[in-house]
């Protein structure tokens, strides 16, 4: 299996300071993401992934073969993304407002855009997966990127959101390409996921330099009551 089919899985291997769990199973720690896996669809696996999630919890899973739940687990939400690599060099372009580092102190405003926004889970420590940079415009953070799931060869770009307040300006296909450049100058691929359904962001990576990969299968898992 290539390794981009668990994108979860070898990203939570590659960074244990982040990780909870053991050889059959991990997820991120609950302060930096929300996302698990198990090291395969063994019934073995399947039950490590269980005994992760504590009372009231739920759990993203992301990967190209079909999700299988747990015993005593249910999917609350089930849906098809895309998962897309890059392909060619990917300039960073240029635009009117500075560029930012986000860090520690920004948390609780990139916090604030990823849940109004709706790129995927974002938590107080989402950030610390990687480099995440922003546009400020009249000191608001309009706009931001970043670098989530880490592993040999390979970094996702994520977290790309703009405050509808200041869409229409190119702001994440801006922070997009220099994320994505970055990458590549440390000599990685850049890959990333997109909802089917999101036409737009899909036509915009691809006009990026991203081309489709594969289909991968989205759930959000919680106990059974």
């Amino acid at each position: 299996m290539n390794i981009l089919d668990r994108p979860v899985w070898a990203a939570l291997k590659h960074a244990p300071h982040l990780a909870e769990g053991g050889d059959l199973a991990k997820r991120f720690r609950r302060d930096v993401n929300l996302f698990a896996s198990g090291r395969d669809d063994n019934p073995s696996s399947l039950a490590a992934l269980r005994g992760l999630i504590l009372e009231g919890e739920s759990i993203f899973m992301l990967q190209v073969p079909a999700i299988s739940v747990p015993n005593g687990l249910v999917a609350a939400r089930e849906a098809q993304g895309v998962q897309m690599l890059a392909t060619r060099p990917i300039a960073a372009l240029a635009g009117d407002h500075t560029i930012v580092e986000l860090g520690d102190t920004d948390a609780p405003e990139m916090v604030a855009l990823a849940r109004l926004t709706e790129p995927g889970p974002f938590l107080p420590r989402t950030h610390t997966m990687g480099r995440f940079i922003g546009v400020r415009i009249n000191g608001r953070l309009a706009a931001m990127a970043g670098e989530r799931m880490r592993f040999q060869g390979f970094t996702e770009v994520s977290g790309v959101c703009t405050h509808p307040d200041f869409r229409g300006q190119g702001l994440a296909r801006r922070l997009s390409s220099v994320v994505a450049s970055a990458i590549q100058q440390r000599g990685e691929q850049p890959f990333l996921h997109a909802w089917t359904t999101n036409h737009a962001a899909i036509a915009l990576y691809e006009n990026l330099g991203f081309e489709l990969r594969t289909a991968v299968h989205v759930a959000v898992l919680t106990q059974q009551v």
